[in-house]
């Protein structure tokens, strides 16, 4: 049986690490790109390919650039063929004060964020397009909701974007292409290691599970949207935050 080939953006750490094993697990080949971290994505490379003999491909990619997203589509084709399922996860944070925020920083938050998952639709869709059940699974937040910090203004400005780029993406591709969007709430990630304690504290007080969410419990959610199980579901965004409450 032909395995499927999945595409995860920001895919060699934190929920997109966790969600490149758990395609893995299910029989998928991966295409795994990464910033900066070749270390970290050839490790993830050599452990999924040992442990469930499937084929990894790394790639070094800024979403950013419509070139770099291009050359990423080529390579995954050129590789496998095909593409099943894109997971436009690749995201970065630059949280600071509303008075130090500069327009260059809020740039770089929406090219990374927003205008990345628009380059790899524009560009994978084609491929989706000729497979059963293929899907987008877009990689929001709870802050593109109604979760809202003016430190990161321009993250959650950005996360509000991509769930509007998932409900017109599914209406775009009426349904030969499943796009479908994840909100995650607070997570233990990188991202998130640095935070002060006193402040994730009062953050766990607002979340009814009383913890952050592994990023294995986000992986779950984004492998069930892409599976036959999840074949009626389409232009949905759901919140994965434990139970998050203002």
């Amino acid at each position: 049986m032909d395995k499927k080939v999945v595409i995860i953006t920001g895919g060699s750490r934190g929920i997109g690490k966790s969600t490149a094993y758990k395609f893995a697990s299910s029989n998928y080949d991966v295409v795994l790109t990464y910033n900066k971290d070749k270390i970290a994505a050839n490790r993830i490379k050599m452990e999924l390919e040992e442990k469930y003999n499937i084929e990894v491909l790394t790639l070094q990619v800024d979403v950013s650039s419509e070139e770099e997203v291009k050359k990423m589509i080529n390579e995954t084709i050129l590789k496998f063929g095909k593409i099943n399922c894109l997971v436009n996860n690749a995201g970065i944070c630059l949280d600071n004060n509303f008075d130090d925020k500069t327009v260059s920083e809020f740039h770089k938050v929406l090219d990374v964020n927003l205008i990345g998952p628009f380059l790899t639709s524009k560009y994978a869709y084609k491929y989706l397009m000729k497979e059963k059940n293929s899907s987008i699974i877009n990689v929001s937040s709870t802050n593109g909701i109604d979760t809202n910090y003016i430190e990161s203004i321009d993250y959650d400005a950005s996360k509000a974007g991509l769930i509007s780029l998932t409900h017109n993406l599914a209406f775009e591709f009426k349904g030969k292409i499943r796009v479908n969007c994840v909100a995650p709430g607070w997570v233990e990630t990188d991202m998130n290691k640095d935070l002060e304690k006193h402040f994730k504290e009062s953050e766990i007080e607002n979340i009814i599970l009383k913890r952050f969410a592994t990023p294995d419990e986000i992986a779950n959610v984004i492998y069930f949207l892409a599976s036959d199980e999840a074949s009626y579901i389409n232009n949905e965004v759901i919140r994965v935050d434990g139970g998050l409450s203002r």
